[in-house]
């Protein structure tokens, strides 16, 4: 017998589930109690428990079998390639494929609830951007800048599904900022492993991040409760793209747009670096900061940590043997920036 679209799913399915988030979100449901967790990636379980089944599968391999199968009445979506990757169609291929792919199996399992890990880079930076930016703000992914752009079509997709399936399916669109914690990895993770970052110009955007133990709390908080749309998530604060260089004790020079932007051009496409191609140096030099005023007014949530705190938590580990590289590009992720 189904469950009333509002009760809390018995069967929950979790993408990119070997992931730092999404392992710890697995544990989570567990110790919630949860009836059974589905975890799928492409790499090995990090979890053992007698309530967990994993599928150690590509993401665009079928999954409505499975998710029959298994009665999965929730997804929890976050296998997503986290780094800049010179193989674009591969990326696309894991990103939306990847997506799509999810999609049809929620279809075809009669899954009621389904929450997507987006991002809040799919608004881009812009020199306009003077005041925090709600959910109805254009999106407009920075042209060459892969992941914001694989966001952005996985979003579309989702939101297609929420209009054609109407009141059947329960979909929410998370578009998190920058996570960080002690075992944070993204783009700022891999910038701060270097000795020497650099700035555009005098620019200095405020920058917002997020603490993985508040992710987690609001990712269960999705699965437990109906809440379809679209809700930015950003804790409390800013910090200075300076005032982050100068505490995790790197040096910070500027150089101005005209050099910077064809120097690391170049070096991209010379592969003497792995980062991003030139596009990515606006996430260091305008603002693309979000409001989070929807988040709190219909959930009542409060985020633990400030972005500061967020921030610190993951510099805290520095020097003691942290992971502090990216995740390979070559497997799915999940939401990590």
């Amino acid at each position: 017998m189904t469950q009333p679209a509002s009760a809390t799913p018995r069967v929950v399915a979790v993408t990119g589930a070997a992931g730092y988030i999404g392992g710890r979100l697995v544990e989570r449901l567990l110790a919630e109690g949860v009836e059974r967790v589905v975890g799928v990636d492409v790499r090995p379980a990090a979890i053992e428990h007698e309530r967990y089944t994993h599928l150690a599968q590509d993401i665009c391999a079928p999954l409505d079998v499975a998710f029959r199968k298994q009665g999965v009445e929730a997804v929890v979506h976050m296998a997503f390639v986290l780094r800049q990757t010179r193989r674009r169609a591969e990326g696309h291929r894991v990103n939306v494929e990847g997506g799509n792919n999810v999609l049809w199996a929620a279809h075809a399992a009669e899954v009621r609830r389904i929450v997507l890990m987006s991002s809040s880079t799919i608004y881009g930076p812009s020199p306009k951007h003077t005041a925090p930016l709600d959910e109805d703000a254009p999106v407009r992914p920075p042209r060459g800048f892969a992941y914001a752009e694989d966001k952005a079509e996985t979003e579309r997709a989702f939101r297609r599904f929420a209009d054609t399936r109407g009141d059947d399916v329960d979909v929410s669109i998370l578009r998190g900022c920058v996570v960080m914690g002690p075992n944070a990895a993204n783009f700022i993770t891999a910038a701060l492993d270097k000795p020497v970052l650099v700035r555009v110009g005098g620019e200095d955007p405020p920058m917002q991040f997020v603490h993985e133990d508040d992710v987690v709390e609001l990712l269960w908080r999705f699965v437990a409760e109906p809440h379809p749309g679209v809700f930015n998530v950003a804790a409390p604060g800013t910090v200075r793209w300076s005032e982050m260089v100068a505490a995790a004790g790197k040096r910070l020079i500027s150089l101005p747009a005209w050099a910077i932007y064809p120097l690391t051009q170049f070096a991209w496409l010379a592969r003497l670096q792995n980062d991003a191609p030139a596009v990515g140096l606006d996430f260091i030099r305008w603002p693309w900061t979000v409001s989070t005023a929807r988040l709190e007014a219909e959930l009542g949530f409060t985020f633990a940590h400030d972005s500061r705190a967020a921030l610190d938590a993951y510099l805290a580990t520095l020097g003691r043997g942290a992971a502090t590289q990216a995740p390979d590009e070559q497997e799915p992720e999940e939401e990590g920036a």
